[in-house]
């Protein structure tokens, strides 16, 4: 990995407030972590850490720190801190390196290619691992790894073994048989079935109409009919029980006043 140039001006004041004053400045606050020398506080262009950042597949890189008013570091990036919700940088953090002593750094994994499995089989790409770790020196950092995967069918896989390295240079220090990639059987869509609790939660059904159907339906409608039927015969009978006790009252009553009185 080739080293780039990158400007930045030390930092007195540290704390939040000062680097909340910083961020409104268009400015990026920062720490340089030393091996022989004391972390230094430093800030730096925003837009010019953000074009340098663009297109690029991580965010690791060897740059050289040209630090005003101090002899030029090699440093890592270790790591960009951004805002939550606008993605905006908020903080970096640089570790100062010997090109002569080896590290250890995440390294990208870049798939190529389309799988036979997805695009004839319907099957779906699994990317399991999308970072290797590796121990080497400074100046052989790899940008990325690149994994062909168009021949994986539905069922195979690739592991870390399967990434072509210069063992020579670096070693992988993940283990060999660990899948990074693989290609799976299409996924069934599956029907949920309510539970018990959410079926009470529910409660129970309510009919509108009931609907009558079959020979309970008709014993039921018969049933009604034969009820009506004799309440209508009842009512007949009792009106048949009072006409004759209203006609003898009434026959009583004027016999009374046609007979004469005795004297």
């Amino acid at each position: 990995m080739k080293s780039v140039a990158m400007k930045v001006q030390p930092r007195a004041a540290i704390g939040k407030q000062p680097a909340k004053e910083l961020r409104r400045q268009g400015l990026v606050p920062g720490i340089i972590y030393g091996i022989e020398q004391p972390q230094r506080a430093v800030q730096l262009n925003e837009h010019n850490l953000t074009q340098f950042l663009r297109g690029r597949t991580s965010e690791h890189f060897l740059v050289d720190l040209e630090v005003e008013g101090d002899q030029p570091r090699k440093a890592i990036i270790k790591e960009i801190q951004r805002h939550p919700v606008s993605g905006r940088i908020v903080h970096v953090d640089f570790n100062a390196i010997s090109m002569t002593r080896k590290l250890r750094i995440e390294v990208p994994v870049k798939l190529l290619g389309e799988p036979v499995g997805v695009t004839q089989t319907g099957g779906v790409l699994d990317h399991m691992v999308r970072t290797i770790l590796v121990e080497c020196l400074p100046a052989e950092i790899p940008e990325q790894f690149t994994l062909d995967v168009s021949a994986l069918t539905i069922g195979q896989r690739l592991c870390v073994s399967d990434i072509a390295v210069d063992r020579t240079k670096l070693t992988i220090l993940n283990a060999a048989e660990l899948a990074v990639a693989a290609v799976a059987a299409p996924r069934a869509e599956e029907v949920v079935e309510p539970t018990a609790a959410e079926a009470a939660a529910e409660g129970p059904e309510v009919l509108t109409e009931k609907k009558v159907e079959g020979e309970e339906g008709a014993a039921e409608v018969e049933g009604k009919e034969g009820k009506k039927e004799a309440k209508k015969e009842g009512a007949k009978e009792a009106q048949k029980e009072e006409a004759p006790k209203k006609g003898g009252e009434g026959a009583a009553a004027k016999k009374g006043k046609e007979e004469p009185k005795k004297k």
